[in-house]
């Protein structure tokens, strides 16, 4: 593999993004503000260093994989004090557009290019290689980027000019609440009409209304599978960016803004840490 590779931000993406592309051959490097052992990054097969200017001097292209837009706007700021001439950055995290355009300039004065790729998908998918990624950026820029990207997944989808990748990944990610809100309505109403859980999940698995997040997650609905996917308090975080965007747009979003609701009772009773897909049996049995 002729590019090296810098993922910075190394929490459950960052880190499965890292130890995904050094097992498909790439050399990878990681650097995170938090820090990380040394021996964790050797044990997933990747190299770590301690400052962001030895990670950019380590990769060609760098994949940022951060919490939110604070932490993706100071790291693109530190990133654009750099020397980056011949560095792609690749931001995957989940933020506004105008993030990623904002920064641009600053990006591409320190010799850089940047382009948008958020992931559709949780830790577990990124490292069978079955996330989603939406693409936005100069054609040249996605054309660097797409060798890399298909040892991540067969479903790296360009979606338009810098930004538009995050804007897809809002639509995407809007459409998705309002079906897990639409869920948690339906198996209320089952549920006072006499129906138990268990029933109205396998019924709803192979009904014309499922879609594959929640038919991969039905072990999880019936606490028949501990594993975090993706957590509650990650669902409202992006959920409340969305709202935030949709108001500024001058969007109203019913269906996100009673998902986001039921999503943060979950967090505020101890669900936070949890699969999102326990929202469903904590909001159904409690009708």
């Amino acid at each position: 593999m002729d590019e090296r590779i810098g993922v910075i931000g190394l929490g459950r993406m960052g880190h499965a993004l890292a130890a995904r592309l050094a097992m498909q051959g790439y050399a990878v490097t990681g650097w995170t503000r938090s820090g990380i052992d040394p021996a964790a990054a050797r044990a997933a097969g990747f190299a770590s260093v301690s400052s962001l200017a030895d990670a950019v001097s380590a990769a060609d292209v760098l994949l940022l994989s951060l919490f939110d837009e604070a932490a993706v706007t100071d790291v693109l700021s530190r990133l654009a004090a750099l020397d980056l001439s011949g560095r792609l950055l690749v931001e995957t995290s989940t933020v506004s557009p105008e993030v990623v355009r904002s920064a641009a300039p600053a990006i591409e004065a320190a010799g850089g290019r940047i382009i948008d790729a958020p992931i559709s998908g949780g830790p577990e998918m990124v490292a069978a290689g079955t996330i989603g990624l939406f693409v936005g950026g100069a054609e040249s820029d996605v054309a660097r980027f797409a060798p890399i990207a298909v040892h991540l997944t067969p479903r790296a989808v360009p979606v338009g000019a810098l930004g538009a990748g995050h804007a897809a990944k809002i639509v995407n990610n809007v459409a998705l609440g309002g079906a897990w809100q639409a869920m948690i309505e339906s198996m209320r109403l089952g549920a006072r009409l006499g129906l138990d859980l268990p029933t109205m999940v396998e019924l709803l698995r192979e009904s014309p209304a499922s879609n594959p997040s929640f038919r991969t997650r039905v072990p999880k609905i019936l606490g028949e599978d501990d594993e975090v996917g993706f957590p509650v308090a990650g669902v409202v975080k992006d959920q409340t960016l969305f709202l935030r965007i949709a108001e500024a747009a001058g969007e109203n979003l019913p269906a996100l803004t009673a998902a986001r609701g039921n999503f943060a009772a979950a967090a505020e009773a101890g669900l936070a840490d949890a699969d999102l897909a326990r929202v469903i049996p904590f909001r159904v049995r409690r009708t």
